[in-house]
């Protein structure tokens, strides 16, 4: 254990590496505004950052990838499919699986905004067009938001949340991605990556009941000592 905290203690991170990965996270997640101050704010040279930094888009590509995220978090499904029709004519026909998720987070909208009605029409109407990639327990959980004169504390909450429209946000966003790359796939942000990495570490290091410094709160960036 002592050992393993002073290899750990005598690692070195460049500031300026931990930079370009907090920058490579905000540009492909579309915080353009957070990126360009972050850019200034901690003097990043933008040779290194074209290297490291996996995003290759123009700006103007950045911005309307930006329009769909936030349609999608707001709630304006209808908004970001006609955007999504404009700018990227083909991403729904490549990503079937999206356009049952686009359609059901209407149908929660149209519930949130207590129009029963045509939210039945609507889930009678749309969501049985693509049935080959209709997911029907998903629809049923959504449907039976109808039964609950607040939603919002039903069994079914967890759609309502605002997660729920992020998680899709985040979805279409790497679709986007995908498709601008032309490669057939999106890198991911390299510190999603890490973090991921850094859980799976964690994990492996419990089943074997190894005993470490644990990362016990990411948001906090907590430790605790392991058992």
């Amino acid at each position: 254990m002592d050992e393993w905290l002073s290899r750990l203690e005598s690692m070195q991170l460049k500031r300026s590496e931990l930079n370009l990965l907090i920058m490579d996270y905000l540009m492909a997640e579309g915080f353009k505004e957070a990126a360009e101050r972050f850019k200034c704010e901690a003097n990043i040279d933008t040779e290194k950052m074209s290297e490291m930094v996996n995003i290759r888009e123009t700006s103007d590509q950045m911005d309307r990838r930006i329009e769909v995220r936030n349609a999608i978090e707001d709630g304006k499904i209808k908004e970001a499919m006609n955007k999504i029709n404009e700018y990227y004519p083909e991403l729904i026909d490549n990503n079937r699986h999206l356009y049952f998720k686009l359609q059901q987070q209407q149908l929660i909208e149209l519930i949130r905004d207590h129009l029963l009605e045509e939210a039945l029409q609507f889930s009678q109407q749309q969501l049985s067009v693509d049935g080959d990639y209709l997911q029907l327990p998903e629809l049923e959980r959504t449907l039976s938001l109808l039964a609950f004169e607040k939603p919002e504390n039903s069994p079914y909450a967890d759609l309502m949340h605002a997660s729920h429209r992020q998680q899709l946000a985040s979805e279409l966003n790497e679709a986007i991605l995908k498709e601008e790359s032309g490669e057939g796939h999106a890198a991911k942000p390299k510190l999603v990556s890490l973090i991921k990495l850094l859980l799976w570490t964690q994990n492996e290091l419990e089943k074997k009941k190894v005993k470490f410094t644990k990362i016990s709160d990411l948001m906090s960036a907590s430790f605790s000592n392991g058992d």
